[in-house]
């Protein structure tokens, strides 16, 4: 998790990748409300939803790590 007691710099680097996702979704319209990250943007603050997205990508990252997987991209529905 992306909590405050956690290393400052690994979580200050999620919430940066985590923006970059927002802004990327943001502009190509991507972030439609029945997507997670849309469905989030059109209910919390902005800076919240940095944080969930981080803490997110932090879970998917951990699960990879201690099962020794690859990342697969979840398909986009058409």
């Amino acid at each position: 998790a992306t909590t405050r007691m956690g290393e400052r710099s690994l979580r200050r680097l999620l919430i940066i990748g985590a923006n970059s996702v927002i802004i990327k979704r943001h502009v190509h319209a991507a972030a439609r409300p029945g997507t997670w990250l849309g469905g989030m943007l059109t209910r919390k603050p902005p800076m919240l939803v940095r944080v969930a997205l981080a803490n997110k990508m932090a879970r998917i990252v951990w699960a990879l790590m201690v099962r020794g997987g690859v990342y697969m991209a979840p398909a986009t529905a058409a």
